[in-house]
């Protein structure tokens, strides 16, 4: 039953002092308002978010076989250029020709200047990937001074860093790694990473990486043997 103050209340039998009579205690329960229920807003899955993690070896291994096997001479290219030049996304895709060709070969040693910076950074190329370098603009015909990686959509003249994430993210699916877990940053650290597991130089890496400050680089993991 409700009081006039708002509340409701029950008789309840209790039993005191062992007697045999019954008295009445009265409890109070407020009276809450219904809330009506709706149904929780769909919600994007979540991405993983923080430092992306270096690819090990064998899976540089697994993702430069697939890419040789299927033929992808552009992918092949950027693939091994993004693990030998430790490049940042926005520097690796505005790559011109000129940059690692000069006499019609395929430089062994690259200078471009980074953008972020501002500051001239040098780099070595493998035989590996001045071959598939070689064979990329070979069969694209490229001009000297022409991108490296000219964007198939017209109104761009390069690849964008867009782009070229979706296909880092279509490297590491085809063997199995999951795309959200990685990413373009992971190819600039996987050299970085292989480098410090064997020599344990943190500095050596950052200076790899051209940073300037120690406290810029220290989430180097240690653990993905």
């Amino acid at each position: 039953m409700l009081d006039t103050g708002g509340t409701m209340t029950t008789s309840l039998p209790f039993s005191r002092g062992g007697g045999t009579g019954k008295e009445n205690v009265m409890h109070d329960f407020y009276l809450l308002p219904d809330v009506p229920h709706y149904p929780a807003p769909h919600r994007r899955p979540h991405r993983l978010s923080g430092q992306k993690p270096p690819l090990k070896p064998k899976e540089v291994w697994a993702i430069r076989v697939r890419l040789q096997l299927q033929g992808k001479r552009r992918d092949l290219a950027l693939f091994n250029l993004a693990v030998d030049s430790k490049l940042r996304s926005c520097d690796l895709v505005a790559l011109r020709v000129s940059d690692v060709v000069t006499g019609g070969s395929i430089k062994e040693r690259a200078v471009i200047v980074q953008k972020k910076t501002g500051r001239p950074v040098q780099f070595e190329l493998t035989d590996q990937t001045r071959e598939s370098i070689q064979a990329w603009i070979a069969q694209q015909s490229l001009d000297h001074g022409g991108y490296l990686f000219p964007s198939r959509v017209h109104d761009r003249p390069h690849l964008s860093t867009r782009q070229y994430a979706r296909i880092v993210n279509r490297w590491v699916s085809s063997i199995g790694l999951d795309p959200q877990k990685y990413g373009a940053h992971s190819m600039r650290r996987t050299k970085a990473a292989l480098i410090y597991k064997k020599t344990g130089n943190l500095r050596a890496v950052q200076l790899l990486l051209w940073h300037t400050k120690r406290g810029e680089y220290s989430a180097i993991p240690r653990d993905r043997g």
